[in-house]
């Protein structure tokens, strides 16, 4: 979360290479779409693989950058930007940057480097399989499937027995609002939906569920929550709430638990799917990947912070325990 709200320059500030240099100097070109802003980490670890993998950046390829800075109706005019600058291929931060590049262009090859969480990526239409996508698209989710965004939010019960009641900001979509609703009866739980749709939203938005008598919270990854990380940190912790989201930076940050695959880890294995499209393989036949592998972190401070002790079985399961 620290790197992802760093700011970015905007995406007009970052140079593009105009199609005849492309063409003269042989160079691959990468479209990089984002609903957000601060994305570093992320494109870091994705140019670092790409390195490895052979692909060096102003020798055989170069990253064209359009950032929505969390304006979603910039995202279809970005997306058609990447299609006229002639991309080989397009990679996609978010569901909302893969619907426009999906609604820009048929042909070139886009791959999500992560979906949102509780989204089904053939429920919307984007792949006709996980297995075999079957168009233009393939890439990575950052869920498993059904069941994960429910186990996020039993983990926070489980820490804090008290909690009855677990705001939800989310920023858009609603399948992790369903997948908690689902799950509420049998954590005991009442959900209070909490929907940023822009950063400066997000302080109401919490003073609003605060007041609804949230006295727990659960923080959807989404680059508008990632944007406000240190004041949702801060929020949580000065009124004394109970706090988990699906990354781990949010506990470093100083909120209390994350649950999380490897971001990082995904972001690399993006370069891996732009690597073989770049060498000839079809995105159609590309299956697409799933999470395997996730992580507890708790901050043992925090929780101290704001009352609460974690019991020893759930520090036991922690990889991570910053204290």
């Amino acid at each position: 979360m620290i790197d992802r709200r760093t700011f970015v320059a905007a995406a007009s500030a970052i140079p593009v290479l105009p199609f005849a240099a492309k063409a003269q100097r042989n160079l691959r070109v990468i479209g990089w779409l984002h609903h957000g802003g601060g994305f570093g980490s992320s494109l870091n670890s994705f140019r670092v693989r790409l390195a490895e993998l052979g692909w060096i950046e102003d020798r055989k390829i170069t990253i064209t950058v359009r950032a929505a800075q969390n304006d979603p109706e910039r995202l279809p005019h970005l997306a058609a930007q990447l299609v006229r600058d002639d991309v080989d291929v397009i990679v996609t931060l978010t569901i909302p940057a893969t619907l426009a590049a999906r609604n820009a262009t048929t042909k070139i090859p886009i791959v999500m480097a992560g979906t949102g969480l509780g989204v089904d990526p053939i429920e919307l239409g984007l792949v006709k399989s996980l297995a075999r996508p079957g168009g233009n698209i393939t890439g990575l989710t950052n869920t498993p499937g059904p069941g994960y965004v429910q186990k996020i939010v039993q983990l926070l019960k489980e820490a804090a027995p008290r909690v009855s009641r677990v705001a939800v900001l989310r920023n858009r979509g609603i399948g992790e609002l369903k997948e908690i609703e689902a799950a509420a009866p049998a954590l005991n739980i009442t959900v209070i939906d909490a929907e940023a749709l822009t950063p400066d939203a997000v302080p109401a938005i919490l003073t609003a569920a605060l007041a609804a008598g949230a006295n727990g919270l659960y923080t959807s990854p989404g680059s508008i929550n990632f944007s406000r990380g240190p004041f949702i940190v801060d929020f949580a912790r000065m009124h004394r709430l109970p706090s988990i989201a699906a990354d781990r930076d949010f506990v470093t940050a100083g909120g209390l638990l994350s649950y999380s695959t490897d971001w990082t880890d995904l972001r690399r294995r993006c370069a891996d799917y732009v690597d073989k499209i770049l060498r000839g393989a079809n995105p159609a036949e590309l299956p697409v990947e799933q999470p395997t592998k996730f992580d507890l972190a708790i901050n043992v401070h925090t929780a101290t912070a704001i009352g609460i002790t974690i019991p020893n079985s759930m520090l036991a399961r922690a990889p991570e325990i910053i204290r």
